[in-house]
């Protein structure tokens, strides 16, 4: 049997058929029934076949071994070997989120598996399809305290979509078919499957014509929006004065045609649109309804229209807390429509009036339907008074920066690298700290899938392998890892994978010397004492690059920003680049923890002028 963990979700056991046991090794069979003895590590991998998959992310030991050499054997799938378990669950989240394909990973019993635990948590607050395959000790030695033991079922309940313990190879093939499923379907996210050995070690039938809809039964999320609720949202949208539309990952998670859809419904209704940070890319940076990114680093413009809006149109966000700011001071005066495939996203942190529950696509194709039906039309003098307001608070120009001097801002360096890379489909992951935040700002993306940070679980040490998993997804393209030092070398571990297999990932870091963003609220809010947030000792990165046999480039200056940025692209592997810049520049625009979304700091005189609050100070 297979043991489900977080079955509340799904219905009874029993609601899934499970295919009839083969006949025992040796045993006469009818050629019709379709089946094929081999081992359960061998199903394991014909099975991971007819999901589609190409790709694992992985790292050897004890309990998986005879995963292992069925992989010897197998010439269909290739294995990544990285060098640490939490890079091979980033590695295929950039897979994932670059392809909208499920990534998949293969680490070993025991701190194998607790060492992927940091991967899934993140692959689940940024609802990324992974399946995780761990090792376990056999079945009669569970609970025992065995060599390489851990309860990973028990450990990751919390940390993933749903998990399982196979312990009983018949059940394997169906196990993995229904965890695919689960893992990209309605709000995706991380599945594991936890694999005694002797489970891998048995022989089992392979079904070749089993019922994938019988596998698959037991959990069927709503992808069709009510037609009613489309019908009052677009009631809603027709008396819309000061409209928004807010969007986020849920656009990008829905496929390419989510953000098509999402340009169309925009240039129909005029109405200005903001994107979270996971949902950079769903309309392009340079539409003329874009008002940049909202929350805590977002645009003044972007915060003061969610805050001014009369209407809020929330397709695939989740009114998350650095985006809302103080809840009581968050756009008081809308009337709030929540898309999302998720209900229980639904109300979790802001009342709205009105969800619609359902897969993106799908809900903006029903409201396209709808208003075009109804024969919409904006009110014009309405929304001409709103874009009036709006464009006043874009001429704040919020990211402002002055470049003079030798010194290289980071700001200018996100922004060179954006303009030297204009025209080129290039795919950005970034670490997590100042330098995440000014590529969010500086950095223009006009395709979904091309972003890839750690948003909901800000995860240091994310971009490198993250950007390992997109160049292997995307073998000729240009994939590009902003970075901070000390996010950097969270896992650096990984430029021995990428020498291994010559992946020509280039490394951007915003070198500062410091963290920068706990140095920030150090300085906002501890008074200045910058405990701890110094790094005394970085490594020579040019000569880091050079171990590895990789090009390294430094820029030390303004100056020499440029000719670094197009020796970097221009090199055909890897490469690491250290962007030397201001040690103590801040990331502006910022809401102040514990403020209002609408009470923001622009720049070092703000700044001064509104300390942040006691209360602030808990939320950071």
């Amino acid at each position: 049997m297979a043991t489900d963990g977080q079955a509340e979700f799904l219905g009874p056991a029993g609601d899934m058929m499970m295919p009839k046991s083969a006949p025992a090794a040796g045993e006469t069979r009818d050629d019709s029934d379709k089946t094929a003895m081999m081992p359960g590590a061998e199903l394991l991998l014909k099975t991971l076949e007819d999901e589609g998959v190409e790709v694992v992310f992985g790292y050897p030991g004890g309990a998986v071994l005879p995963i292992y050499d069925a992989l010897f054997k197998n010439n269909k799938i290739k294995h990544i070997l990285v060098r640490h378990e939490q890079a091979a669950v980033h590695a295929a989240e950039g897979y994932a989120r670059s392809t909208g394909k499920t990534g998949v990973v293969l680490v070993t019993s025991g701190p194998g598996a607790t060492n992927a635990v940091t991967g899934l948590t993140d692959a689940l607050m940024d609802s990324v399809p992974v399946v995780c395959l761990t090792g376990q000790v056999p079945t009669h030695l569970i609970g025992n305290d065995a060599f390489q033991e851990a309860d990973t079922t028990g450990i990751t309940r919390a940390c993933t979509k749903h998990n399982y313990l196979v312990k009983d190879v018949e059940t394997l093939q169906t196990t993995v078919i229904e965890a695919f499923h689960v893992a990209a379907s309605g709000r995706p996210g991380p599945v594991l499957i936890d694999l005694p050995k002797d489970v891998l070690m048995a022989n089992v039938a392979y079904r070749m014509e089993l019922d994938k809809a019988a596998a698959q039964a037991r959990y069927m999320p709503q992808t069709d929006p009510d037609p009613a609720a489309i019908s009052a949202a677009v009631d809603i949208m027709m008396r819309a004065e000061r409209p928004v539309i807010y969007g986020g990952g849920g656009l990008i998670n829905s496929g390419p045609r989510a953000s098509e859809l999402l340009t169309e419904l925009v240039h129909m209704t005029g109405w200005p649109t903001t994107l979270t940070l996971m949902g950079l890319g769903a309309l392009s940076a340079d539409d003329s309804h874009f008002l940049g990114m909202l929350g805590m680093h977002g645009t003044y413009e972007a915060n003061l229209a969610m805050h001014g809006c009369d209407t809020m149109l929330n397709l695939g966000a989740r009114f998350d807390d650095r985006v809302t700011g103080l809840l009581t001071g968050f756009s008081p005066n809308s009337t709030k429509i929540h898309c999302d495939i998720d209900p229980s996203s639904v109300n979790k942190n802001v009342q709205v009036d009105l969800a619609v529950i359902g897969d993106a696509t799908r809900i903006i194709e029903a409201l396209l339907a709808e208003l075009k039906t109804r024969k919409f039309k904006p009110h014009k003098p309405s929304l001409d008074k709103w874009w009036g307001q709006i464009e006043g608070w874009r001429k704040r120009d919020c990211l402002k920066f002055n470049q003079t001097g030798k010194i290289i801002k980071p700001q200018y360096a996100i922004k060179r690298l954006c303009e030297m890379t204009a025209g080129q489909d290039v795919y950005i992951t970034t670490e997590v700290g100042q330098h995440q935040m000014w590529a969010a700002q500086y950095f223009d993306f006009h395709l979904p899938n091309r972003w890839m940070t750690s948003g909901g679980l800000g995860t240091m040490g994310y971009g490198l392998p993250a950007a390992l998993g997109v160049q292997v997804a995307h073998a000729g393209a240009t994939v590009i890892d902003i970075a901070g030092e000390a996010s950097f070398m969270m896992n650096m571990q990984e430029l021995s994978t990428l020498a291994q297999y010559n992946l020509p990932v280039k490394m951007f870091i915003i070198n500062n010397e410091w963290m920068g963003m706990v140095r920030q609220w150090q300085e906002l809010i501890h008074g200045g004492r910058y405990s701890e947030s110094y790094s005394a000792s970085l490594p020579d990165f040019v000569k880091l690059a050079d171990t590895f046999n990789m090009k390294g480039l430094v820029a030390r200056q303004a100056d020499d920003l440029d000719q670094v940025i197009t020796e970097m692209l221009e090199t055909p592997g890897p490469v690491i680049a250290d962007i030397r810049v201001a040690k103590e520049e801040n990331c502006f625009p910022m809401i102040p923890s514990g403020a209002a979304h609408n009470d923001m700091l622009l720049g070092p005189d703000d700044q001064a002028q509104k300390p942040v609050s006691e209360e602030g100070m808990v939320l950071v």
